[in-house]
């Protein structure tokens, strides 16, 4: 059965986000706020957490998961960008925008996605995920918290912990913080191109589809 931390609107209790990251670092798998909507979470380097991860999520080996990271120098360790892409995304960060762009060498292979060697990238525009991944010092693998058939995540703390109670192993409840999941840019290619219109809106969006 899953913890329940019931957080604090404004100020989330460090106690409660330190314990959260320790539940990370053993190879738990959370779920927990963002400035889009909730999102599930796993420690970066264990496997079977993000298998579990998978499962709850119904993904395949196409699917982009997520490093919610700390800052540009974190995002640069694990993703290769040029000058254009990195003014871009420091523009438009922190926000509710998942940028994919070309792993690096330090990001291990599962974790990228299996045909274009790409991973998502992103910097939360919230104070949770900000404080966990300080807490860990280093990204959250990370995902939508959007079951198999549905067509909205879910939203409601409670509801979350009645519904995968024995999937989680924490549940972090800072109440309604959005149904609408972040906007997906695709940086990989030559130019921008928006995967997914969430929540954000980018910056030049009219120049979409072309280079900076």
């Amino acid at each position: 059965m899953s913890q329940y931390f019931e957080l604090h609107p404004h100020n989330p209790q460090v106690r409660l986000i330190r314990q959260a990251a320790e539940i990370l670092r053993r190879g738990g798998l959370i779920a927990y706020p963002t400035d889009s909507c909730y999102a599930l979470g796993c420690h970066i380097g264990d496997k079977d957490s993000l298998e579990r991860l998978r499962r709850v999520r119904g993904a395949d080996r196409h699917h982009h998961f997520t490093l919610v990271c700390r800052d540009m120098a974190e995002i640069s360790r694990y993703a290769r960008m040029e000058t254009w892409q990195f003014r871009l995304i420091k523009s438009a960060t922190p926000g509710p925008f998942t940028f994919l762009l070309p792993a690096s060498r330090e990001t291990p292979r599962r974790l990228q996605h299996e045909k274009r060697r790409t991973i998502g990238v992103r910097i939360p525009d919230h104070v949770v995920p900000q404080l966990l991944v300080a807490e860990l010092g280093e990204p959250i693998m990370s995902s939508t918290l959007l079951l198999p058939g549905a067509d909205l995540p879910l939203t409601d703390g409670q509801e979350i912990r009645a519904r995968l109670e024995h999937e989680l192993d924490a549940v972090l409840d800072m109440g309604h913080c959005g149904l609408e999941p972040t906007t997906v840019v695709d940086l990989a290619g030559e130019g921008i191109e928006i995967v997914r219109q969430g929540r954000g809106v980018l910056p030049g969006t009219a120049t979409a589809g072309n280079r900076p």
